[in-house]
């Protein structure tokens, strides 16, 4: 399977030749891969072809993150697709420098530029710098080919070792990914957390991008922690330094909502399920935000240990999503099947939090089949196994 591997593939894909391939495979099939590159063979070298399959492969990953505008004009490596920050997220954090007043940053930990993109897209210069070679040179290519060049420097060096001091802010995304997975230790990230909270501390504006399951307790209490969701998907946590220490905030994109407080909140109540219930968005709930959604919905938690809120009125929030409640059953999927059945319903969604049960067992047992929809939530209410059964709210 081609694909960028090392310095002289980058340089070869970085030719008219190599362009002009990845231009003509923009749209090509993976499924026909072999053909292809045996067609293309008759008229360019073996190991570009492979470094263009490969490449070619890597921008359709990073077409979901980056946009097919600039996903097909950039070069990845596969940690690169993987690790790198998603479009949205990155220039809502550079937005977020760029109203700090911050002219400069060092990106440390780079990758393939993505945040340097969107921080050089922001007016903001960049100094880049990641350790491996193959990758400083494909943030360098990116810069390039997004004609963002003049505003960022690209530098392949040691994190632990560059002089920091001449920029406006820090910005560091450690690795977290190792040979064996994700790394959950932030102690264990490359460079270390630690390392990482010493050199935002020394300057004057910092953000450290962090796994959205990163503990609370591990939060330096000057730092503000922000969650960040996009679609509804938690896509990170950002420790930020010369913010609002001690300020934790949820922010949902694409709209900008941001639900933010300063100190413990008291634990909200637990009440019998009203006639909604609301689901809080994930970065919502990672940045135990939970009881602020309840009380501005005046309502409670189905059980004290799960992230449900209930409440007897709809109200629009951004931060959670409404569904009205029809029965409250206790868990049994013979009786679930049969009342699915009743009300002939064939479009199921199953939602689960506080169950071992999983959506895709519940869906072969109960064989849903007919013209209308239904949403199951499988939880616990007041400690007991319960089946939650209703659709989202404002439908027919």
């Amino acid at each position: 399977m081609g694909r960028v591997t090392d310095l002289a593939d980058l340089q070869a894909l970085l030719t008219d030749e190599g362009r002009g391939l990845l231009a003509a495979l923009r749209h090509y099939d993976p499924a026909q891969e072999l053909a292809i590159a045996s067609r293309l063979r008759r008229d360019h070298p073996a190991a570009l072809v492979s470094a263009a399959l490969g490449q070619a492969r890597l921008r359709q990953r990073a077409v979901a993150k980056f946009g097919a505008d600039d996903a097909y004009r950039m070069f990845f490596t596969p940690n690169g697709v993987e690790q790198s920050t998603r479009a949205s997220v990155a220039g809502h954090r550079a937005a977020a420098f760029a109203r700090l007043g911050v002219r400069s940053v060092a990106d440390l930990c780079c990758g393939n530029g993505g945040d340097a993109v969107a921080l050089a897209r922001a007016g903001i210069a960049v100094l880049a710098v990641d350790r491996d070679p193959l990758t400083a040179a494909v943030a360098r290519a990116n810069a390039e080919a997004l004609g963002l060049a003049g505003l960022i420097e690209v530098r392949c060096a040691d994190v632990t070792e560059v002089d920091t001091s001449a920029y406006d802010a820090v910005f560091v995304d450690p690795a977290r990914r190792g040979g064996r997975g994700r790394i959950f230790d932030p102690e264990a990230y490359s460079p270390p957390l630690s390392w990482a909270v010493d050199t935002a501390r020394r300057a004057p504006h910092a953000a450290l991008k962090v796994a959205p399951g990163i503990p609370h307790d591990v939060v330096p209490p000057e730092a503000e922690a922000e969650w960040i969701s996009d679609g509804g998907d938690v896509k990170e946590a950002v420790l930020w330094f010369g913010t609002a220490p001690g300020s934790v905030r949820a922010t949902l994109l694409p709209s900008g909502a941001v639900l933010a407080v300063t100190g413990p909140l008291p634990a909200p109540p637990v009440r019998g399920v009203g006639r909604y219930l609301y689901e809080p968005d994930g970065a919502v709930i990672r940045a135990h935000l939970v009881a602020e959604v309840a009380a501005r919905l005046d309502g409670g938690l189905v059980d004290e240990t799960i992230a449900y809120v209930t409440a007897d009125e709809l109200r629009p929030t951004p931060y959670a999503t409404a569904y009205e409640i029809t029965d409250e059953l206790p868990f049994n999927l013979k009786r679930l099947k049969a009342l699915l059945r009743e009300r002939e319903v064939g479009t199921l969604t199953v939602k689960k939090r506080g169950s071992a049960v999983e959506p895709e067992e519940v869906r072969r047992r109960v064989k849903p089949k007919g013209p209308n929809a239904a949403t199951v939530f499988l939880t616990r209410v007041a400690g007991a196994p319960t089946m939650l059964i209703g659709q989202p709210a404002g439908r027919g």
